[in-house]
Order: C-alpha cells, then structure tokens, then sequence
C-alpha cells in the first residue's frame, strides 16, 4: 500500500486542528495563528498546505459533510437504507450528544450567514439529508403523497436538528426522546 504524501498528510493534519480550534474557540476565534500552534507548524506552513483561512473553513466543512468519495452528501451514515436506521442514527447519541462535531456545525452555520460558500455546503448536505429521509418516508407509507414525505421529513430533520442545538445549553434528560415522539408522531400522521 502507497504511504500518503506529506502535504496530504499535513492536509489532514490541519483540518483537525481546525476542527479542535472551532470547538474550543468559536468560529471567529479560529484563527491561523491558533490553528498553526495546534499542529506544531509554522502559520506560513498552514497557509502552504490550505491557503487562507477562508479556503481552510470552506475544506473544513467540505470535509465534515463528505461522503466515501470525498463529495458533500447526506449526514446520515453510509448504508443508511430504512427509516428506522435513520430515526435511531438522528435521535442517537452519536448525533445528539453535544460533542466536538456538534460544535464545528454550529460554527459553521454561524459563518454560512456571511460566508455564501459555507452556506452551499450546509445547504447541500441538509438538502440530501432531507431528500434521502423523504425517500425511506415513502418507503414505509407508500400511500402518502410525494409531498406529504417531504414535509415529514423536514420535519424529522427539524426536530433531529433542534434537539442537538438544544443540547448545548438545555440539560433535560429528556429533550431527545421527547424530539423522537415528535418525530415518529408526525410520520404516523401520514
């Protein structure tokens, strides 16, 4: 197997530094600086690996939505193929545990506010996360019309979403499984 080359070496390197400065710092407390510290290199070396601290955010959330073949995809995990995987995925803890991830996407949507190319990368991966959820909707009730999936899985994502934000500040023990019956409720409507 091909050793991988430094510069995609120090490439991903950098990434999870920048990662780690996100959720430490804040988005407008990423700096190059910090993230330079945090990789041990140089911040003209940060910069010859990534480019400008804009290209850097833009790979970061690039990278963090990516999907096996390195382009923006769904947020849910690979093989995701019943609305029931989906459910337990969205409404678990390895998506709404207040966590370092958790922390970057809030970041992220912070700065998709002004920065458009951010706001594409979000908009993409919600958009095919949305999408797929409507899908494994119509799966299980292929009566409800196209729309009525659709609406049921913004929902869904919605309710996913609201409750991982939640999470930052609101210590109810309960706020996720009460998100859960929100969701599995509006699915049964259908």
């Amino acid at each position: 197997m091909a050793r991988p080359s430094v510069a995609a070496e120090r490439r991903e390197q950098i990434l999870e530094a920048t990662m780690a400065t996100i959720a430490e710092h804040g988005i407008h407390g990423t700096t190059l600086d910090r993230i330079a510290t945090a990789t041990g290199m140089s911040r003209g070396h940060v910069r010859h690996f990534v480019g400008n601290r804009d290209k850097l955010l833009l790979d970061t959330a690039t990278a963090l939505f990516a999907d096996p073949s390195g382009e923006v995809g769904t947020i849910l995990p690979a093989g995701t193929d019943d609305l029931g995987s989906a459910l337990d995925y969205l409404f678990g803890p390895a998506f709404s545990s207040p966590d370092r991830e958790n922390a970057v996407v809030l970041g992220l949507v912070q700065l998709s506010r002004t920065n458009p190319e951010i706001a594409d990368v979000l908009t993409t991966a919600y958009t095919a996360t949305r999408l797929q959820l409507a899908d494994l909707v119509a799966q299980g009730h292929p009566d409800a019309s196209p729309d009525a999936c659709l609406n049921a899985a913004y929902g869904v994502l919605t309710c996913a979403l609201g409750s991982v934000f939640l999470g930052d500040f609101d210590a109810d023990p309960t706020r996720t499984a009460r998100s859960r019956a929100a969701a599995d409720a509006l699915i049964a409507a259908l």
